[in-house]
C-alpha cells in the first residue's frame, strides 16, 4: 500500500507542470469602450437612438502584467472594432451577426499577435466570432489613474478615442444613469465617459467615422484569474 501511494504522490507531482502550462494566468490591465449612442443617458435620449445608432464600438486592452494561454503579453494592448447589426447592448434586439477588426500591437511577436486575439476574443465572445481582419499597427494607451473617467487612445492611423469624466454639464434629462453596461467581462471600476473624439478609418468593415461630444465610452480597469 505504501509503495502505491508514493507512486500515485509521484506521478500526481509529475503531472503538475504539464497542469500549470495548460492553465491561462491573470493579466491585469486597463480598458477603454466606445460606442455610437450615449451609454450614460436617460430614456429621453436612448429612446431615439435605439434600432438606430449604436452600431458602431471600440473595444481596447491596455496589459500591464501577466500572461494569457502561457505568453507574456506585459505592456501590449489590442484593440477591436465592431459593427453590429443593431444597437450594442440594447436588451430587445440581437446586435449579431457582428463584423470586427482586431488591431495588435505592432511590438508583438507571432505567439503574443495570437495570444492578444484569443484573449480579446474570450473577453468580449460572439461580438468578436467573427473578425474578418487582423492588423498590426503602434498603440498609444494612455489612462489617468486618478481619475479613470479620461484616456486617450491611439491604433495606428486607424483608430483614435480621447475621453473625459462626466460632469454636471453633461445632466441633460437629469435622469441620467449608466443607460447601456459594458461590452466585456472582468472589468474593475468601469467609469462612463464622456468621447472627445472617436475616430475609425478602416476599410474592412464598410463603414468609418468622426464623431465627437457623445456620452459614449467607459474607461476601466480589469484583471482576468
Amino acid at each position: 500500500m505504501k509503495t502505491k501511494v508514493l507512486a500515485f504522490g509521484l506521478a500526481a507531482m509529475l503531472a503538475l507542470p504539464g497542469l500549470a502550462k495548460a492553465t491561462p494566468k491573470g493579466i491585469t490591465g486597463d480598458y477603454m469602450e466606445f460606442r455610437s449612442a450615449d451609454v450614460y443617458t436617460g430614456p429621453c435620449f436612448a429612446n431615439g437612438e435605439m434600432g438606430v445608432d449604436g452600431k458602431n464600438g471600440v473595444l481596447a486592452w491596455r496589459v500591464r502584467q501577466g500572461e494569457w494561454n502561457g505568453v507574456s503579453l506585459n505592456g501590449l494592448s489590442v484593440v477591436a472594432v465592431v459593427r453590429a447589426s443593431n444597437t450594442l447592448g440594447d436588451r430587445f434586439a440581437n446586435p449579431l451577426p457582428a463584423r470586427s477588426v482586431v488591431i495588435v500591437d505592432q511590438r508583438a511577436t507571432a505567439a503574443q499577435r495570437a495570444a492578444l486575439v484569443n484573449f480579446a476574443k474570450t473577453q468580449a465572445g460572439s461580438l468578436l466570432a467573427n473578425v474578418v481582419a487582423v492588423e498590426s499597427q503602434p498603440i498609444s494607451f494612455e489612462v489617468n489613474e486618478k481619475d479613470r473617467g479620461y484616456g486617450t487612445l491611439e491604433a495606428g492611423n486607424l483608430v483614435e478615442l480621447k475621453t473625459r469624466a462626466v460632469g454636471p454639464q453633461d445632466m441633460f434629462c437629469h435622469n441620467e444613469e449608466v443607460y447601456y453596461p459594458p461590452l466585456v467581462g472582468h472589468l474593475q471600476h468601469a467609469v462612463p465617459a464622456v468621447e472627445l473624439e472617436s475616430t475609425y478609418t478602416g476599410n474592412h468593415l464598410n463603414v468609418t467615422w468622426n464623431d465627437s461630444g457623445r456620452r459614449s465610452s467607459f474607461v476601466a480597469g480589469f484583471a482576468t484569474r
